[in-house]
Parts: structure tokens; sequence; C-alpha cells
């Protein structure tokens, strides 16, 4: 049995340790907002958080998380209400086809924990491993930039 939380849940999963963690995710716990893109960690559509950083579940192994928290995208909203960076992503309508954006969600939000005051070059090197093949490249800087605001006057 390996034990993480997850979104803010103990789970115990019964599963082979390097059974990678997005597989886990979906099809153990049936959440299914983690995406599977590339399984080689190179496009971003399978970032979760594991302790707050952004992390790859496509290649991260499921005893990596053991003991650890897991945020998946369905994590980020708290009562039915988005998070500020969603919010942000709703605002600019970045989703074209979607596919990437939980990935990408959850790199922009691991950034504005880090940097809640993020230049472009901080932007730009977060988010420079996360691929957008509709390229909604402008609207991701600019909701990034309108959610770190929003943020910084506590609204």
């Amino acid at each position: 049995m390996i034990r993480l939380t997850v979104n803010g849940k103990g789970v115990s999963l019964s599963a082979d340790p390097e059974m990678p963690l997005l597989w886990a995710l979906r099809e153990q716990l049936q959440l299914t907002g983690t995406k599977f893109g590339c399984g080689m960690a190179l496009c971003g559509a399978c970032t979760v958080h594991l302790d707050g950083q952004p992390v790859r579940s496509c290649s991260t192994p499921l005893s990596a998380a053991a003991g650890k928290k897991v945020t998946t995208i369905e994590g980020l909203a708290a009562n039915g209400q988005l998070n500020k960076v969603q919010q942000a992503w709703v605002a600019h309508d970045v989703p074209q086809c979607g596919y990437c954006q939980s990935g990408m969600v959850m790199a922009a939000t691991a950034l504005l924990a880090a940097k809640p005051k993020p230049t472009d070059a901080d932007i730009d090197a977060a988010m420079s491993g996360n691929v957008c093949r509709c390229g909604t490249y402008n609207q991701i800087r600019a909701s990034i930039k309108q959610a770190a605001a929003t943020l910084a006057k506590g609204a």
C-alpha cells in the first residue's frame, strides 16, 4: 500500500510502486483532469503539484509520491470557486482545444506561489516546458499577469 494525500484527502493505493503517478490518478482515483500527452515529460499536459512543486506525473513513479501531498487540477478550486489562475484563464479565453490547459494552469499556479510578481522572463522560464499546440501563449501570459495582479490586491 502506498499512502499519499491527494487534493487534501488521504488515500491508500495498492499498485506497483513504479507505476507513473499519472495512471494512479487517472485510473485508480478517477481524477481525469490530469492529461496524458507525450509520456516522456516533455509537453507538460500531465503536470501536478507534489508538495507544492510542479512535476510531470507521467514520469514520476507512484513511490515518489508516498507520504506526500499531490494536488491535481481538480484540487485547485475551493468551495466550487475557481482559483485566481483558473478565473484569469477563463477571462482571457485561453482554452482552445483545452488538452494542455490543466498542465498549464498547474504550472502557472506553482509559478505564482513561488513568485507572486513574476517578470516576463519568470513566466517564460516557468511555462517553457508546457506545450500548447493551439498557440495561445499570448493569452496565457496575459492570464498569469492578471492572476498575479488579482492576488497582489488580495481579491
